[in-house]
C-alpha cells in the first residue's frame, strides 16, 4: 500500500470526524518515524492539517531506568510512561486546546519535555511507536483510542538487518552491535509482532 493510497483513504475516513487519530506501530526498525512523517506530509499536501505524536517521547529518564534495574532494557515495554502517553492521548482526543508533547533526541537518548506543539486546527494526529497494538497490560489501555490503526511487519530477517545496522551507524563494532540487538531490540520486536491486537491494514514491504 503506498503512502498517497494510506493518506487518501485517512483523509477519506476523517471526512465527517473531529479529531481523528491513527496509530502507526510496529516492531524496532520497522519504519514507523519515516512513514509518519511522510504520511504527515501527504495529508498536509492534500490541504489538511496533521501533526506526530511519537511515543518514544514517553520513554523513562535513564535515572529512573537505573534506579527499576531496567537500564540495559531500555526501548523495552516497561521502560516507558505508559500512564503519561495515556493522558497524553486522552488530551489529543478531547481537542480542547494547544497540546504540547515530548520528544526523544536520539543523539543524547533522553527525552525533552514540551518539544512538539498539536495545535487546535491540526485534525489528524499521526501517533506513531512500537507498542501502541500491544495486547498486554498496561498497552491495551489503548484499546479504541485510535481511529484507524497501521502495522508495519517487514519481517525478522529484515529487521535484524536493519537493528544490527543501526547500532554500526551509532559506532558500536561488531560485538557490541550484535550484544544490542539480540539482547533487547529484537526481542522486543519479536514481542511485537507476536502479541498485538488487530490493525485495520498490515503493510509488509516498507
Amino acid at each position: 500500500m503506498s503512502v498517497k493510497s494510506l493518506a487518501d483513504e485517512i483523509l477519506k475516513r476523517a471526512v465527517n470526524s473531529g479529531r481523528f487519530i491513527v496509530a502507526i506501530a510496529g516492531p524496532p526498525g520497522a519504519g514507523k518515524s519515516t512513514l509518519s512523517e511522510t504520511l504527515a506530509e501527504a495529508i498536509t499536501q492534500a490541504g489538511e492539517k496533521a501533526a506526530v505524536l511519537p511515543m518514544d517521547g514517553f520513554h523513562m529518564d535513564n535515572a529512573v531506568l537505573e534506579e527499576k534495574g531496567l537500564l540495559a532494557r531500555k526501548g523495552a515495554p516497561e521502560t516507558f510512561d505508559v500512564r503519561s502517553f495515556l493522558a497524553t492521548l486522552a488530551a489529543v482526543r478531547a481537542d480542547d486546546g494547544e497540546v504540547l508533547v515530548p520528544v526523544f533526541d536520539r543523539s543524547r537518548e533522553l527525552a525533552i519535555a514540551s518539544a512538539r506543539i498539536i495545535a487546535p486546527e491540526t485534525r489528524i494526529v499521526l501517533a506513531e511507536g512500537n507498542y501502541l497494538l500491544l495486547d498486554e497490560a498496561p498497552w491495551n489501555g489503548l484499546d479504541g483510542a485510535f481511529d484507524y490503526s497501521i502495522f508495519i511487519d517487514p519481517g525478522l530477517e529484515v529487521l535484524e538487518r536493519r537493528l544490527l545496522q543501526r547500532w554500526y551507524d551509532h559506532g558500536y563494532d561488531e560485538d557490541a552491535a550484535r550484544s544490542k540487538a539480540y539482547g533487547n531490540d529484537i526481542p522486543n520486536a519479536r514481542r511485537v509482532v507476536d502479541s498485538r491486537r488487530p490493525a485495520d491494514v498490515v503493510i509488509r514491504d516498507f
